[in-house]
């Protein structure tokens, strides 16, 4: 895809706003003054807002979503061009904003009708949509496996800290499913706590680094992330890593860093940049040294 079309796909999420501002347009003068706009977890209506405030804040969050993915739309196709992973990004913001395009267009019906308002839609496929992304992100960049052959080092980077806050996350999420007494929300919920379970296990099972004659490889819970053949490296340093860039699985574009903690091994390649996360940095640089002297011999 080029870049016009995908800018031009891009714009279209702009649409959103009119398009809700119409839906309210519609139905105006058949709205109540004092409109229903949050719900307990039964579906009975405990906050209220007027129409006008709800016409506001309808279109408020949505331009405020529309202004960051289309940022970030920006950022990612201009780093590596619109490729697979910024294509299934730019996928991922659409089910975003229609996701609060349909909770809008629900609040305009249960005021008009009174029929429920549901969430499980949306609380089904925002997981599911994450799942899905993350899978093509992460394989976009894998590259070819490495040779079988000697392992020269093994290294695992994991957080149990981390592991832990997730996985207190998923038992709260968890506690709230079950007190939950309606079914669709609770398939929803479901889903989004089997998220928060694979992350805890993705903190804790960590970040496994082989290293080869023929390179390094990548992995966590089995998968490989991805691989880097020693003739793409150009150099390699230890480095500190700021909160502020965030852990896990990071970077857009021909970055990618794989960081549970504050300090990293920043590798140069010939794609682009990787940092490895590490709590003995320069001990992973002494086995890359051995990489390379092992290639010398």
């Amino acid at each position: 895809m080029n870049r016009k079309l995908f800018i031009a796909l891009t714009g279209a999420m702009w649409l959103a706003l009119p398009l809700t501002a119409l839906r309210y347009w519609q139905v105006w003068d058949q709205l109540p003054i004092r409109m229903a706009t949050h719900f307990d977890a039964y579906g009975r209506p405990n906050g209220w807002m007027s129409r006008d405030l709800s016409l506001y804040f309808a279109l408020g969050i949505t331009a405020f979503l529309l202004v960051i993915f289309t940022v970030i739309a920006y950022v990612a196709q201009r780093l590596k061009g619109p490729d697979v992973p910024a294509l299934a990004l730019l996928g991922f913001f659409y089910l975003m904003v229609g996701c609060i395009f349909y909770v809008n267009n629900s609040l305009l019906a249960h005021n008009l009708t009174g029929q429920p308002v549901t969430v499980t839609p949306v609380l089904l496929g925002v997981p599911i949509a994450i799942v899905v992304f993350t899978v093509i992100y992460l394989g976009s960049q894998r590259g070819q496996a490495l040779p079988e052959g000697q392992t020269l080092a093994e290294e695992v980077h994991r957080s149990n800290v981390f592991a832990a806050l997730f996985a207190f996350i998923a038992a709260v999420e968890l506690t709230v499913l079950v007190a939950v007494p309606r079914t669709g929300i609770r398939v929803g919920m479901g889903a989004i706590c089997a998220l928060f379970l694979i992350i805890a296990a993705h903190a804790w099972d960590g970040f496994h680094y082989r290293i080869t004659p023929a390179g390094v490889e990548i992995s966590t819970l089995g998968f490989r992330l991805r691989s880097i053949p020693r003739a793409q490296i150009r150099t390699y340093r230890p480095e500190k890593w700021m909160a502020l860039r965030g852990y896990g699985i990071r970077g857009v574009g021909n970055t990618r860093a794989y960081v549970w903690g504050n300090r990293v091994v920043h590798i140069s390649t010939q794609n682009g940049e990787v940092f490895l996360g590490h709590n003995d940095p320069p001990r992973l640089v002494r086995e890359l040294d051995q990489m390379r002297q092992f290639t010398h011999s």
